[in-house]
């Protein structure tokens, strides 16, 4: 499945629209005080990236073993030193509550952990390039 994210932005305005496959969704994401670029950084777009990933594949991975998931909660600590840099360390902590033991929990947020795409593609360090960039000069 292919997936994407569009961002605009100019003086007072700031759009997002994500696709998967043929479905689109815009999300609200308020601009900066300056009025010019997104009020989210990088950094927090990432942590929440890997959240979300997390918890939707809890349900998916819990439905396949049969596991009623009551709740999930995801808090990701990503560490940027300085502009420019990779981050140091990227941490995540999370909290399920379901319809089976805690062992049986236990062992489905492990694999979970090792089945989440976006995990696993940070940890693959998977190349990112720019392909394209149009420069529009208006002087």
């Amino acid at each position: 499945m292919k997936f994407s994210a569009r961002l605009e932005n100019s003086e007072g305005k700031h759009a997002v629209v994500l696709r998967r496959g043929d479905a689109q969704q815009s999300i609200p994401i308020a601009l900066r005080s300056s009025g010019f670029g997104s009020s989210v950084s990088g950094g927090e777009a990432l942590s929440l990236a890997l959240a979300t990933c997390y918890c939707n594949d809890i349900y998916r991975e819990a439905e396949k073993r049969g596991i009623k998931v009551d709740s999930v909660e995801v808090e990701v600590d990503s560490d940027f030193e300085s502009e420019g840099a990779p981050a140091k360390g990227i941490v995540y902590r999370a909290k399920v509550t379901g319809q089976a033991s805690e062992d049986h929990i236990r062992d489905l947020m492990k694999h979970t952990d090792t089945v989440a795409e976006i995990q696993n593609t940070i940890r693959a360090g998977m190349p990112v390039v720019l392909e394209a960039g149009d420069a529009i000069s208006r002087k």
